[in-house]
């Protein structure tokens, strides 16, 4: 394999479902369905998703901007060097932030989109780079030795440690940006992370960056669970109705009940996805964004149906 081909791509399934989930639950609260305008806004989703990728890792290149004109600032009014100044050459000279400048796929994408960070971000912008500045993080860097691996690995510190830290700034900012994104940046941040231990010192202008889809069938994978998830719904309804004897079927909540709808579409409809493999996954998401009681609840409907279904033959995988 060429040592600059991703290895990796942005939107996995796990990205997929999750994306998914969010579209089914949007529309039954809304107590309709309208197959054409979920599916835009799913293909909405999905690239708002590989948007944000892109958006965190021109916050590299933004905040080294911002220290650079801070710095000829001061020096242009003969002012000493405060919080930005003296010292912060490393900053500036950073040479991953630099691959990141000269990169091309990167500038195409700030070029094509051209909202990126903008004037109504430079408060955040600043608190996060005094943030920064001021951290151990920060302080470790500076007084390493000066290579280029050192350089790298202080953004993904600053990544893993500062932005992680103490994120609801960073929360709302992206929020009033996208929705969905407050909740998606620290998922599509182990993709930066990812990203930034593919590049060394030789990394070209053209390094490409990870793609939003990996394989074809990925996207065709998202539409089709979709697809699926809401043309099985009363099926998969029934299912869990006749499954949930000890349990008020209206009491159960409209999250955990598109999460056991896409489950059922998946293990019904994949063939090529083992049974085991779709009930982690859910198991999984639902773990994260529903009630703590849920996960074993779904995972014990989900478990029983399979059975079921596996024992009348109408399930012929395992």
């Amino acid at each position: 394999m060429h040592p600059h081909k991703a290895k990796f791509e942005m939107i996995n399934r796990v990205l997929i479902r999750l994306k998914v989930l969010q579209i089914v639950y949007a529309y039954y609260q809304k107590g309709d369905f309208d197959a054409y305008g979920a599916e835009k806004e799913l293909l909405r989703s999905l690239q708002k998703l590989y948007d944000l990728y892109h958006y965190l890792l021109l916050l590299v290149t933004v905040l080294t901007d911002l220290t650079q004109k801070k710095e000829d600032t001061q020096k242009q009014k003969y002012l000493p060097y405060g919080a930005i100044g003296d010292g912060h050459s490393r900053f500036i000279n950073n040479r991953f932030a630099e691959q990141l400048h000269k990169n091309k796929v990167l500038q195409h994408f700030a070029n094509k989109k051209g909202y990126l960070w903008d004037d109504d971000d430079q408060v955040f912008l600043r608190n996060l780079l005094l943030k920064i500045l001021q951290s151990a993080v920060y302080q470790e860097y500076i007084t390493s030795p000066d290579t280029y691996e050192s350089d790298r690995n202080f953004w993904r510190h600053v990544f893993e440690k500062v932005l992680l830290d103490d994120n609801e700034d960073m929360d709302d900012v992206l929020e009033g940006k996208c929705i969905f994104w407050s909740d998606d940046w620290t998922i599509v941040l182990t993709f930066v992370l990812k990203t930034i231990k593919r590049f060394d010192e030789n990394s070209p202008a053209t390094l490409p960056l990870l793609p939003m889809f990996a394989k074809e069938e990925d996207e065709d994978f998202a539409f089709q669970l979709l697809h699926f998830a809401c043309a099985d719904k009363q099926a998969s309804d029934a299912l869990i109705a006749k499954h949930s004897k000890n349990w008020d079927i209206g009491r159960v909540s409209t999250l955990d009940m598109c999460v056991m709808q896409m489950a059922l579409a998946e293990i019904r409809n994949f063939p090529a996805i083992p049974i085991n493999v779709s009930l982690n996954e859910y198991v999984e998401l639902v773990h994260y964004y529903s009630t703590p009681k849920s996960s074993p609840f779904i995972n014990g409907i989900l478990d029983a149906i399979a059975t079921e279904l596996r024992g009348d033959g109408t399930l012929f995988k395992s």
